[in-house]
């Protein structure tokens, strides 16, 4: 397991730790993550990406007050990409979403400029905010999955301790035949790497190369059980793991998280360049 709980920027965030409510708007509650804590781990050069991609964040406890002092509600859509310099610490975002319950915006817009701004400066990077109406959210609709679930495969686990090398076999037992494969499964889990509470995530990969052994992949991700990192460098260990331990020319992994807080979290990382598809399981 990676080991970050040494470093400054994790020790002085609010994840954790007893804070107060906010009910008016406070940008500064919001608190960045450096990604380099992870990707030094995976020594990975942040002007030299292995992947493309994105986190897409839902929010779905958006309120505001309008000119008139009534309340109002929205679904947000949050698109942070991959290259930024920092993560954004849940927490500290939840905190900064509940700041605008009871402050008064002039219009929709207002709001989505202010999350735009504030989001980015955190980040460093631009962000991309869309606000939608909570009985017509397009990009949450429930769509049949178009991949192969590997949780049927008939495995033994014996420990759930965080083991790359379990995919030194995922391709032993598979053809030398080049295979385009969509796969996924919905047995991800995970530990916050500061709470230590379970994040819960399906997981969809796609690949071209050599063929994937299922069950080593499965074993793989279950050794993620007892693993304490956020979504976003989970995601990224992963694709990192099957470019090292497996023979692929395209690589793209997706984890959707289940909600926590209000908020759910998404990362997208591909040799690609394109968006996250739309993809949603009844857990979001």
């Amino acid at each position: 397991m990676a080991n970050y709980q040494n470093s400054d920027a994790l020790n002085n965030l609010t994840l954790g730790k007893t804070t107060a409510y906010v009910a008016q708007y406070t940008p500064d509650l919001l608190q960045g993550v450096p990604r380099s804590l992870n990707r030094n781990d995976l020594a990975l050069d942040q002007n030299n990406l292995p992947f493309q991609g994105e986190d897409l964040w839902y929010g779905y406890e958006l309120s505001w007050l309008n000119s008139k002092g009534k309340p109002v509600v929205a679904v947000a859509e949050f698109r942070f990409p991959c290259s930024s310099e920092n993560i954004i610490e849940s927490k500290s975002f939840k905190l900064y979403l509940n700041s605008f319950n009871q402050t008064r915006f002039d219009s929709r817009e207002n709001v989505q400029k202010a999350l735009v701004e504030d989001l980015s400066r955190v980040a460093k990077a631009e962000v991309e905010v869309a606000l939608f109406n909570v009985d017509n959210c397009p990009p949450l609709a429930i769509a049949p999955i178009d991949a192969v679930c590997i949780d049927d495969e008939d495995i033994s686990v014996d420990h759930y301790d965080f083991d790359p090398k379990l995919l030194e076999q995922a391709q032993q037992h598979g053809s030398d035949e080049v295979k385009q494969q969509a796969l996924v499964s919905h047995l991800l889990k995970s530990n916050c790497l500061i709470t230590n509470q379970p994040d819960w995530a399906s997981i969809f990969i796609e690949y071209r190369g050599r063929e994937i052994s299922h069950a080593a992949l499965l074993r793989y991700l279950i050794s993620f059980r007892q693993h304490n990192e956020f979504h976003e460098q989970c995601v990224e260990r992963i694709f990192c793991d099957l470019k090292q331990y497996c023979q692929l020319d395209s690589l793209t992994v997706y984890a959707r998280y289940t909600r926590r807080g209000g908020l759910d979290i998404n990362p997208y990382r591909s040799t690609s360049d394109k968006s996250a598809p739309k993809i949603r399981t009844l857990r979001q």
